[in-house]
């Protein structure tokens, strides 16, 4: 068999005559399972026989996109959760404790952030915001308590990148774990294990899953720190369980994933150019744009530019509404990474768990928009964009 990414998203793990013929992946709808001896129930108890004792810890459909996803990512071992908030909050408690400190980009999704802040702190854990875009800044602040540095890549919603290489270096010489979020981009276009990182997290939400169905999350590492989060920081302190139901919906998503983010890109990049170049515009934030501040590191580390977008209008925050309530056919609506294209406001919708001073310390502009591309015709999205970037009419005056 090829080593393609496609064909291991359609392929890997599953072979269909030791499953009775059946093309697609059983779905396994069992909260327990039995055992052939006492002693046999034993020893998978104890972790001394492979097998599943329970779908709490594991259950082979969840199993099998665990192992499709660890191929996808390069790395040994993946966990499936009940959201992408599910893997980073199993995450952090198990590497984390009293006294350890966490390093994190300025920029973070919503949650991400109120969970770091508001939540982590109260433990005992400090949480240390700093801007990751410059490595040199990361050798400045890492210290003997740092135990993670965690970054998005490229970041919600300002689409800032870290480069991936030389935050591991940095992070491994102070025995720092770096833990990734790749949501935006997905493994078909950074896979961070490959650049130094050890753990990769997503919210499958988005683009694994592809649309629009289903809440999930997946995190990808090595066999030894997966059991540990499985067994730990999933079973034990969140309970965050993906549902078998949701990780068949998750392993036909991957299916499509190339064909998907093929698409997006193509019709993101078109989209971004016609912004970037449309008065009225301030600002274009994509990787793909020759005038993007980390262009170079784009070209390095992305197959491709993705399929977000953020932009800021001359007129602001009441600008970009006024935009968004003339749009017809784009949804205004948050998630990404759906077959539809949805436009929403960061700071009154994703990232208001910020304070505006928080935002305005995070990168995060009042007036700042984000656009997830979808599959409609890019003529279509291009003339809904435009029509509602025209000025409104000026009223003549009685």
């Amino acid at each position: 068999m090829t080593d393609s990414f496609a064909t291991r998203a359609i392929h890997h793990g599953y072979d269909p005559m030791q499953n009775e013929g059946a093309l697609t992946p059983p779905l396994h709808l069992t909260s327990t399972f039995a055992f052939d001896t006492a002693e046999h129930g034993g020893q998978m108890f104890a972790g001394e026989r492979p097998g599943h004792v329970y779908s709490r810890i594991s259950n082979p459909t969840t199993d099998l996109l665990e192992r499709r996803i660890a191929v996808l990512e390069g790395g040994e071992a993946g966990l499936a959760l009940s959201s992408g908030m599910g893997a980073i909050t199993s995450t952090m408690w198990t590497l984390l404790a009293p006294g350890d400190e966490v390093i994190l980009d300025k920029t973070l999704y919503g949650c991400t952030f109120s969970f770091m802040q508001h939540g982590l702190a109260k433990f005992g854990i400090t949480v240390t915001h700093i801007d990751l875009t410059d490595p040199a800044n990361l050798e400045a602040a890492i210290g003997p308590r740092t135990r993670v540095v965690y970054f998005e890549t490229p970041a919600n919603p300002n689409m800032r990148l870290v480069d991936i290489a030389a935050t591991a270096e940095i992070a491994h010489a102070a025995g720092a774990v770096v833990v990734v979020d790749n949501t935006y981009a997905t493994p078909y276009l950074t896979r961070p294990i490959e650049h130094g990182a050890d753990i990769v997290v997503h919210s499958a939400t988005k683009y694994l899953g592809g649309h629009g169905d289903v809440v999930a999350g997946l995190l990808v590492g090595s066999a030894e720190m997966v059991e540990q989060i499985r067994l730990y920081g999933m079973k034990d302190m969140t309970g965050a369980v993906m549902a078998p139901f949701n990780a068949m919906m998750i392993l036909r998503g991957l299916k499509t994933l190339e064909l998907r983010m093929d698409r997006v890109c193509a019709s993101a990049h078109t989209i971004a150019r016609m912004l970037d170049s449309t008065p009225g515009v301030a600002s274009v934030h994509y990787p793909a744009l020759p005038g993007f501040a980390q262009y170079e590191l784009a070209q390095r580390q992305m197959a491709q530019a993705g399929g977000m977008i953020a932009f800021e209008l001359e007129g602001g925050l009441d600008a970009g509404r006024a935009m968004m309530d003339r749009l017809h056919l784009i949804t205004r609506a948050v998630s990404l990474g759906d077959a539809e294209t949805l436009i929403q406001h960061p700071a009154s919708m994703t990232h208001s768990t910020y304070t505006p001073q928080e935002r305005a310390e995070h990168g995060i502009a009042e007036g700042l928009v984000r656009l997830s591309v979808g599959l409609e015709g890019v003529e279509d999205l291009l003339a809904d964009l435009r029509q509602a970037l025209r000025p409104a009419p000026h009223r003549a005056v009685a």
